[in-house]
């Protein structure tokens, strides 16, 4: 199959796109975006290092599987034994950059940013042939649902790791501070993310002949279904906030500023 200008049907237009705004800042800015989080998420797993401090634990090294892992940060106060020596952060991300790069959204996202198929609406690409993703290795596309699930457990995770910031140092509890607000608000735009997903809408609305027999599942389809209109924008805030969650556990465990208890 081809297309383009020069496929066949089409008129012959000698131009790549008749239109006259700035159509290519928004791939541009996606191409900015998503290259700065994957060279710091990159430097950062191979850092392995200042991603606890104070009960505060960076989203990219939990849970924290590695020998080196301080005992504190061991999986509900569980240790995993000695099998996995590397920085714990190359095993984790695994799991959520699977997610993302299997995401419907994403994967417009990068398919116009980074392949130019096509850039923009009414923007020719400049690939003669199409053939979707019916071939390897884009057919692990199809893999996304199984990410999702991943996904959920690591909310899970991420979600617990929030409730335990609510100690303080000495390790007592109901008290807050500033990295107990950032731990929340991360796991709250992840947990949108993921309810978001077109994944989840189907897994709990899906392959149903008849909602009047399953009205809870109902109940959460309507949920979903509200959520998933902001799926594009829940997907950015949660990137953009996963990597400063990163950033501020770090930037307290080096000392370059203050985690401020409220109470």
């Amino acid at each position: 199959m081809e297309n383009g200008v020069s496929a066949p049907g089409r008129a012959k237009i000698g131009f790549r796109t008749l239109r006259t705004d700035k159509w290519w800042i928004e791939p541009l800015i996606s191409v900015a975006v998503l290259v700065s989080f994957i060279a710091y998420s990159t430097w950062r797993a191979f850092e392995n290092s200042y991603y606890y401090v104070d009960h505060l634990i960076s989203p990219f090294y939990s849970p924290c599987l590695a020998t080196s892992c301080p005992p504190e940060t061991a999986l509900f106060g569980t240790p995993f034994g000695d099998w996995w020596t590397l920085s714990p952060a190359l095993l984790i991300l695994v799991f959520p950059l699977g997610f993302r790069l299997t995401c419907y959204y994403y994967r417009k996202t990068y398919y116009r940013a980074f392949w130019m198929s096509p850039s923009a609406c009414a923007v020719a690409e400049p690939h003669r042939k199409y053939t979707g993703e019916t071939r390897q290795p884009l057919l692990l596309q199809n893999s996304h649902r199984y990410f999702f699930f991943a996904g959920l457990i690591f909310n899970i995770i991420l979600t617990y790791d929030a409730i335990i910031a609510f100690k303080n140092p000495e390790g007592q509890w109901g008290h807050m501070s500033l990295g107990t607000l950032v731990l929340l608000l991360n796991a709250t735009f992840l947990w949108s993310y993921s309810l978001s997903c077109h994944s989840c809408r189907h897994a709990v609305g899906g392959r149903l002949k008849h909602f009047s027999k399953h009205p809870f599942r109902y109940k959460l389809w309507t949920f979903v279904s509200k959520l998933n209109p902001h799926h594009p924008k829940f997907a950015w805030v949660s990137l953009i906030g996963v990597a400063l969650c990163d950033l501020f556990v770090r930037s307290v465990a080096t000392g370059q500023i203050t985690n401020i208890y409220f109470f």
